[in-house]
């Protein structure tokens, strides 16, 4: 191992991420040829293969599973190496990378490129997942901050809420329901519910509103998309919840329809998220004052007239 390369790690690491060699090329800026010319010469240095290779379906072998810890400490280890190097000529430069959960996807994108736009110098990388899966990276340090609803509690973190994030149950605009006007949770029980997937901050949201209740909602489907929710809700497949800022389009034409369930919104917050452990590059911290100071206010300004769309004002 000892004559390995970062460069082999850093490729070893993002193929074992995608598990696809096509999208770690796709993601390093190389050719797949380069990434398993890469692979090859680490597998060679570690003296067994990492990867089992069946077509296109890849998996990482026992050997691989040990290795990607090791690597991700090494990388880890070099990007904070990296992170104090640029604290002490105090640049704004470098990589920047940043982990979200999915339903950040409709409104953090147009705040960063307005980030961008004020440190031309950061470059910019995004890590997207459930919130399982967020915690994940900031666990083994893959990511710098985490934009995410509800923080860990089996980290060391520091977490600052930067926005209200309101969670409505959605139909379709001729549910039934929608004759009433206030249902309580207990008029849900007989509709199927269309709802994310378990580890996912929006499901636990919605689980721990019902609890209240001792509602068990009877789920017909689950899925990873908030967008193949929305479809199969207004096709009028099931009722569902979800935030508020992933329905924006769809409220404004009319093609779907909030539910005023007593008790909701569920009105949560949206947080910026690192590790208490690490020391965060001037291009982290001035991204998190960013979000602190600008975000709330470009979130009132887009979804607050949502508000208006339904009955939740």
């Amino acid at each position: 191992m000892k004559n390995a390369t970062f460069r082999q790690l850093r490729v070893f690491s993002e193929v074992a991420r995608h598990l696809s060699f096509a999208r770690a090329a796709e993601v390093l800026h190389l050719s797949p040829p380069a990434v398993t010319m890469q692979v090859k010469e680490l597998e060679g240095h570690v003296g067994l293969p990492l990867f089992e290779r069946n077509g296109r379906q890849v998996a990482l072998t026992t050997a691989g599973e040990y290795m990607l810890v090791y690597a991700r400490k090494v990388l880890a280890t070099l990007k904070d190496a990296e992170d104090a190097a640029a604290r002490l000529q105090r640049l704004e430069a470098g990589q920047l990378t940043i982990g979200m959960v999915s339903t950040a996807k409709y409104f953090l994108p147009r705040l960063l490129a307005d980030f961008k736009h004020e440190h031309e110098g950061v470059e910019i990388r995004l890590a997207v997942g459930n919130r399982e899966q967020l915690v994940k990276m900031l666990q083994g340090n893959e990511v710098d901050i985490a934009i995410m609803g509800r923080p860990p509690t089996e980290l060391a973190t520091r977490a600052e809420p930067f926005a209200a994030h309101p969670h409505v149950f959605v139909a379709a605009t001729d549910h039934p329901l929608l004759k009433v006007g206030h249902p309580t949770v207990e008029s849900l029980r007989p509709y199927g519910f269309i709802l994310r997937e378990r580890g996912s901050g929006t499901r636990a949201a919605m689980e721990k509103f019902l609890e209240k209740s001792r509602m068990e909602p009877r789920v017909v489907m689950e899925m990873t998309s908030n967008e193949t929710i929305k479809q199969a809700v207004m096709a009028g497949m099931g009722i569902s919840f979800l935030s508020l800022h992933t329905i924006g389009l769809e409220l404004q034409n009319g093609l779907i329809a909030t539910l005023d369930v007593e008790g909701t919104p569920v009105v949560r917050a949206w947080n910026v998220v690192h590790n208490l452990s690490k020391l965060l590059s001037p291009a982290a911290e001035a991204f998190r004052y960013f979000m602190l100071e600008r975000a709330e206010g470009f979130l009132a300004d887009k979804y607050g007239p949502l508000l208006r769309l339904t009955s939740i004002a």
